[in-house]
Parts: C-alpha cells; sequence; structure tokens
C-alpha cells in the first residue's frame, strides 16, 4: 500500500523518538557522573569520600528491595515511587564504579557501560546484525529468544559447570528457584515433587495458595525450632554441591 503524503512514518517517529531519548539521557547522565565524582573529590563530601565497595553493599540491597516495593506494593506500580527508587539503584552503579576508578585495577562507569552496551548488541543478532549478515533464521518469540540466549550463555561459559553462576548470598527462596532453572535446562536431576500434602493444605494452583503453603510450612518450621531460611540455603548449597560436576543433556 501507497504511503499518504504527509503520512508520518511509525518506524522513522519511533526511530527519532529513540535518538532524542537517547541523547537526553547522555547530557544528564553526564551530569549525575560528574555529580558523584565531586561529591567524592576533595573538597566533597567527607561520607561519600569514605565509602567503600563493602559499606555500600547494605544500601544497594536496601535500594533493590524498594524497587520491588514500588512495583508489587498495591496491585500496580506506584510510578512516581518506581522512579525514584530506580533512581537510587542508578546511584548505586555510578558510586561503586567511581570508587572502582580510583583502584589502578579497577575500571570505570564507561567501561560498565560499553559492556553493558556490548552484552545487550551481542544477544539480539536478530536486531543489531539483521542488516550486516546477522542470521536468516533469527528468533522471533520470547520462548525462542530465551533458547537462544541458553545457548550463547553456554558458549560464552563453557568452562563452567550448569550450576555455577547462582549467587551464593540470594535470600534462600530466590536462590533456588534460580538453581532449579538452571538445573532444569541442563537436564540435570531436580528432587521428587509433592503429589500431596497433609495437615489439610491444599495442592497449589495458583500463587495465592502457593504463598498460604510456603507460609504454612514456614510457620511449621518456626514451631519446631526451625529457621526455614536456613534450611532452604543450605539444601540448596547441598544440592548445587552434589551436582556442580554433572554434564548438562542440553
Amino acid at each position: 500500500m501507497a504511503e499518504i503524503p504527509g503520512t508520518p512514518n511509525p518506524e522513522t517517529s519511533a526511530a527519532q523518538n529513540i535518538h532524542d531519548t537517547a541523547a537526553r539521557a547522555a547530557e544528564v547522565f553526564g551530569a549525575l557522573v560528574e555529580t558523584m565524582a565531586l561529591l567524592r573529590a576533595p573538597g566533597g563530601c567527607p561520607w561519600d569520600a569514605e565509602q567503600t565497595h563493602v559499606s555500600l553493599i547494605r544500601y544497594l540491597v536496601e535500594e533493590t528491595y524498594e524497587v520491588v516495593e514500588a512495583v508489587e506494593t498495591g496491585g500496580e506500580p506506584n510510578m512516581p515511587l518506581l522512579c525514584e527508587e530506580l533512581g537510587d539503584v542508578l546511584l548505586q552503579v555510578v558510586f561503586h564504579s567511581d570508587i572502582a576508578a580510583a583502584n589502578p585495577q579497577g575500571f570505570d562507569i564507561v567501561q560498565v557501560v560499553e559492556g553493558l552496551v556490548q552484552k545487550l548488541r551481542s544477544r539480539h543478532p536478530d536486531v543489531f546484525e539483521a542488516g550486516s549478515g546477522g542470521s536468516s533464521e533469527a528468533p522471533r518469540t520470547a520462548a525462542e529468544q530465551q533458547a537462544a540466549w541458553d545457548a550463547l550463555k553456554k558458549k560464552e561459559k563453557s568452562e563452567r559447570g550448569a550450576l555455577d553462576g547462582v549467587p551464593p548470598h540470594l535470600p534462600a527462596l530466590a536462590m533456588a528457584e534460580k538453581t532449579a532453572s538452571k538445573a532444569r535446562k541442563a537436564g540435570i536431576i531436580l528432587p521428587p515433587e509433592p503429589t500431596s500434602m497433609d495437615d489439610d493444605l491444599r495442592y497449589m494452583h495458583t500463587e495465592e495458595e502457593f504463598g498460604e503453603l510456603l507460609f504454612a510450612l514456614v510457620s511449621r518450621a518456626q514451631r519446631n525450632g526451625l529457621d526455614a531460611e536456613r534450611a532452604l540455603r543450605s539444601y540448596t548449597r547441598r544440592y548445587i554441591a552434589q551436582h556442580t560436576h554433572d554434564e548438562p543433556s542440553y
């Protein structure tokens, strides 16, 4: 169908919007980097100047959970609060990068951003290489894209075990979920799933029912003098140790 004269081309408009947003982001991000550097420079803020990667960990964790709260509390994301909390997380990235830049073996924020851009582009060849020899069979569905990422990560980290890369300090439930996901993708045997529950607990079909089940199990653990968080984390670590040398069956 011929384009009607004077009608904006949606693709051209989208490309222009992307360009304009990127230009504005570059300007304000540069101001953020400069502000952080001035705060940590001689004559700046003494508190900022004395922080280390270790001392900032608690703030990174706290700010991340505040992002979760902004998304989940109230049923719908609280956009003004989410905007603010994402800014606080971004501050932590810039803060850590400025500290690292003072280390002769460190890095700066430019390297952080360059590495991220390179990773995103290399993992989306169907988007960024389509006009320059990209695959003619590029994945299109989300499931196909996930499979392509898994294959690429396997190639990039071929020397690592199937269960490597699970952060050991994750909260127990997140650690278990990530471990189970990696094991399932690698074809590693998972513990048998229960087929029934006693004490009148229904078999879970929804998140709400599953949440009820988890809460009841935590309550039962507490009643028996057990630490549910430590129990799950300890079991997950044992599972990783037992299967760390298993050959993936991709």
